[in-house]
């Protein structure tokens, strides 16, 4: 089973998003939630085993763009999948130029997800 780190501001898109990964069917048994980049941070930092980290693009603080950054500064390889509802190619190609390892646009399906997530987990 595996761990995932969902960064995102919205409460209820972290409802959505958990509710979604566990209709998906896919092998995930815990989700640990942050509200911007800096609680994702926290996050990794506090040791948990993460196995991959679902990251919106645009939140408070520190946005998704900076929270792949700075997650690859330290050394972390673990699996970035940036969430988003923006339509524009620049931010998603910023983001897996930072070092993110793909995209998924909001709104989708829980099929939708496990397509582009079973690869990861």
């Amino acid at each position: 089973m595996s761990t995932v780190l969902l960064v995102e501001d919205s409460s209820t898109m972290r409802k959505i998003i958990s509710r979604s990964l566990r209709q998906a069917s896919l092998p995930v048994e815990v989700i640990f939630e942050a509200a911007d980049g800096f609680e994702g941070l926290l996050q990794l930092d506090a040791g948990n085993k993460i196995d991959l980290v679902l990251s919106d693009i645009n939140m408070p603080n520190m946005d998704g763009l900076d929270f792949v950054s700075a997650v690859r500064a330290r050394g972390c390889q673990i699996p970035i999948v940036m969430l988003t509802t923006e339509g524009g190619e620049d931010l998603i190609n910023e983001a897996i130029s930072r070092g993110a390892n793909g995209s998924i646009k909001k709104p989708f399906t829980p099929e939708q997800l496990r397509e582009q997530l079973e690869a990861y987990l």
